[in-house]
């Protein structure tokens, strides 16, 4: 198993997705945005820029919809690039998001989950 660093606050406590200063971010890797609520769902894992990526999930009224029926989180760690498609494959398939179902065609490679 691959151990990844999961990026919380500095009170650690989870970035909510709307509000998370991005402007000083320039890892790449993946990353799990979730709604809030019990049971928590899962809206979409990825990865890329995370920068990049998550402000344009911002804009992406598909995902900002959810935030309607609870706060919507996001947490992401570094993966090398050699890596990310098979992280990202063991996420979905973990997780089963709300969005996103063309996730890359590669071997999972497990990693510990958000907790």
């Amino acid at each position: 198993m691959l151990t990844v660093t999961w990026i919380k606050s500095t009170s650690n406590t989870w970035l909510p997705l709307e509000t998370v200063d991005l402007s000083g971010v320039t890892v790449e890797g993946v990353y799990v945005i979730w709604q809030a609520g019990n049971p928590a769902r899962t809206v979409r894992v990825g990865q890329g820029n995370i920068a990049a990526r998550l402000g344009a999930h911002r804009l992406d009224k598909a995902i900002v919809a959810y935030a309607a029926s609870g706060t919507l989180f996001v947490t992401w760690a570094a993966v090398p690039a050699s890596q990310r498609d098979g992280v990202e494959r063991f996420l979905a398939d973990q997780y089963s998001p709300l969005i996103g179902d063309r996730h890359p065609n590669a071997t999972p490679i497990p990693v510990n989950l958000v907790a």
